[in-house]
């Protein structure tokens, strides 16, 4: 089953990715796709709760005298729910030929979130105290940028690292490709 579900996710974006090849690699457009659809959908998620479950109350009471925001409540289901299914296509779509194991990358992929987590929290307060001429939806999207490419980076060459007998593989199967597709 999930095999197939890879299979059509992956012919989707490689489909949307022709016009792109030139200039994007596929790896990179997967990620991007991946994410994306991953973040749209935790935007999604956090609407519905948020709004419609939630319905904007102030406080959500968790267990005795403990209360959390409502947005906090919101965007902790929404993380729930993004962070097996980022590590799912990005095990799966974007880095299938890690021959790292499941488990460790699964800890790799948790521990390089919660990293980027923090770090997206430390740029937006740097950028609010130390550079608070810059507007708070520019200094977003700069803060985005930077954990986006950092993020990439981090997954390519440590959480699902390839190692150099897989590579050897990979290079052989894009050689064979290339001699098909020409």
């Amino acid at each position: 089953m999930l095999g197939k579900l890879r299979d059509i996710i992956v012919a989707v974006i490689d489909f949307c990715h022709k016009p792109f090849a030139k200039i994007i690699p596929t790896q990179t457009f997967r990620y991007i796709a991946c994410g994306g659809a991953n973040t749209v959908a935790g935007l999604l998620i956090y609407s519905v709760v948020f709004v419609r479950i939630l319905h904007q109350a102030e406080y959500v009471h968790i267990v005795g005298d403990l209360h959390i925001t409502s947005r906090i409540a919101a965007w902790a289901v929404q993380f729930l729910f993004c962070l097996p299914v980022g590590f799912l296509l990005s095990s799966y779509v974007v880095f299938p030929e890690s021959q790292i194991h499941g488990r460790v990358q699964l800890f790799r992929y948790i521990m390089s979130t919660l990293i980027f987590l923090l770090m997206s929290y430390v740029l937006t307060k740097v950028f609010a105290i130390i550079m608070p001429i810059v507007r708070a939806d520019i200094a977003n999207i700069f803060v985005a940028m930077i954990t986006t490419v950092l993020s990439y980076l981090t997954q390519r060459f440590f959480t699902f690292k390839i190692t150099p007998e897989a590579a050897i593989e990979v290079s052989e199967e894009e050689v064979e490709e290339e001699v098909i597709v020409d």
